[in-house]
């Protein structure tokens, strides 16, 4: 099942993609309207929406509505850093003996197809294509055998990242959360359509130009090995974002740079999911400025 978030006739609720269509809940109680919602009502969600589905009922061509990203503010957005052996060769550092946990921030989250702004503080704007898996089930000390349960589906993120406001901090936390800088879409798959999360084709473009091309059997922290090791720190609770981390091929260790630039485009593929696309654009001079008065 793939579930969306999406907004038609200034209404936004979730529904599920089929084809070229999109399975609306409206009037549909038994269907929370926000994705949050949905996941922490868990299996009874996911049989009502099964229902809606085998109805036909109300359907929307896909082109008539807005897809947003399917978890608008995720409860937690955790990434991974140097989860990739090929990755941690291009930047020259030592293999982690554990896994890199950072944090973006949930107002950095958009859609497929919104604007990642090129900020007016820096020029190294960088993309990174990644695999992200969606909790399902509020847990805790959640052991590797047990994981898969908790994982309610699985979807694409890009890891944006200002390198220079990066390096100012160990957490790379500001570097990582900048407005727009968290793309997430177009769907979340759900687990039980994914065979395998850690065999799937990953590829990232810039435009034309083919930058990342892996699979996710290269993770060296899988991740049901990140949800056993995070759960050991914090409650896991439906909604929270996990992305797994980039393959090689990043921009800045391009030579030349291989930084965004406006007027650009990003495309990420995941294999059993789908493509998520946002174009970069100069980040407007007043974007989200309050009134002074």
């Amino acid at each position: 099942m793939k579930l969306v978030t999406f907004t038609h006739l200034n209404q936004t609720r979730v529904g599920a993609v089929i084809e070229d269509t999109v399975v609306d809940s409206l009037g549909n109680a038994a269907i929370p309207d926000t994705m949050l919602a949905f996941l922490q009502a868990g299996q009874p969600a996911l049989e009502a929406m099964q229902v809606q589905i085998e109805r036909s009922a109300s359907r929307i061509d896909l082109a008539a509505v807005k897809l947003l990203a399917p978890l608008p503010r995720p409860g937690k957005f955790l990434g991974i850093g140097l989860n990739y052996a090929d990755h941690i060769e291009e930047t020259g550092r030592d293999k982690p003996d554990y896994p890199t946990v950072f944090t973006k921030q949930s107002t950095c989250v958009i859609g497929r197809g919104d604007a990642i702004h090129l900020p007016l503080l820096s020029d190294k704007l960088d993309y990174e294509g990644e695999l992200a898996f969606v909790i399902g089930t509020r847990c805790r000390h959640v052991s590797v055998t047990d994981a898969p349960a908790m994982i309610a589906g699985f979807t694409i993120v890009n890891d944006i990242t200002v390198r220079d406001w990066q390096n100012r901090s160990p957490t790379w936390t500001l570097g990582k959360s900048f407005d727009t800088h968290g793309p997430m879409g177009p769907w979340i798959v759900t687990a039980d359509e994914i065979a395998d999360p850690h065999n799937l084709a990953l590829k990232t473009w810039v435009g034309d130009d083919l930058r990342q091309k892996a699979n996710t059997r290269q993770m060296i922290f899988n991740c049901y090995e990140l949800v056993a090791y995070l759960s050991q720190v914090m409650t896991l609770e439906p909604g929270d974002v996990i992305s797994t981390g980039t393959p090689s091929g990043v921009g800045v260790k391009m030579q030349p740079r291989g930084y965004l630039q406006a007027g650009q485009s990003v495309t990420i593929s995941i294999e059993g999911i789908g493509t998520l696309t946002n174009p970069v654009i100069r980040e407007p001079s007043n974007f989200c400025v309050s009134a002074v008065k």
